[in-house]
């Protein structure tokens, strides 16, 4: 991958999913996430049930376990970072709209 096919990269260390993702997009686009395409680490399911906290909350507070989205050709990027050892995944899409992210 070089630099010219990434087109967005938001760092979301200690929250603030919700706002740091659309924020890396241009306007007219939004980040369609798939929150069952990866596996949410347990801590984050216990504080959520233990807290009565909303699925908002927890990824704007917790951040839900992503700690960095890029805005790639997802197939090609997660298998080189699979192959180099990082694990990876494609947690959705970007898709034309104004709602800047949508969590399905």
């Amino acid at each position: 991958i070089s630099k010219k096919n990434v087109k967005a990269i938001s760092h979301i260390t200690g929250g603030g999913f919700n706002e740091n993702v659309p924020r890396s997009l241009p306007d007219g686009f939004t980040a369609k996430i798939t929150k069952h395409s990866y596996e949410v680490p347990y801590i984050f399911k216990h504080l959520q049930e233990v807290g009565n906290i909303s699925e908002h909350d927890m990824y704007n507070t917790f951040n839900m376990g992503i700690g960095m989205t890029v805005v790639v050709d997802a197939d090609e990027a997660v298998q080189i970072l699979r192959n180099a050892g990082v694990e990876s995944y494609c947690i959705g899409e970007i898709i034309k709209g104004d709602e800047g992210i949508i969590i399905e």
